[in-house]
């Protein structure tokens, strides 16, 4: 698959990943964390910010791994 072809598709599932995630991170935050206190809400968002970078990380690993000859 050629370089250009893959940044193309890497980009595009990284911005989705960032707006899924984003969305299923405030929805969970906002139907669990109700009712929780400001230390809760800090230690939520802190871990659920750090914890796309994972999937980003893969994406962006195979989106530069250079092609099989």
């Amino acid at each position: 698959m050629p370089v250009r072809l893959k940044k193309l598709i890497g980009t595009i599932v990284l911005i989705a990943l960032v707006i899924i995630y984003a969305w299923l991170a405030t929805t969970v935050a906002v139907a669990r964390l109700g009712h929780s206190g400001a230390l809760v809400h800090l230690a939520y968002f802190f871990l659920t910010g750090l914890l796309w970078i994972l999937p980003a990380m893969l994406v962006i690993k195979w989106m530069v791994k250079e092609p099989k000859l």
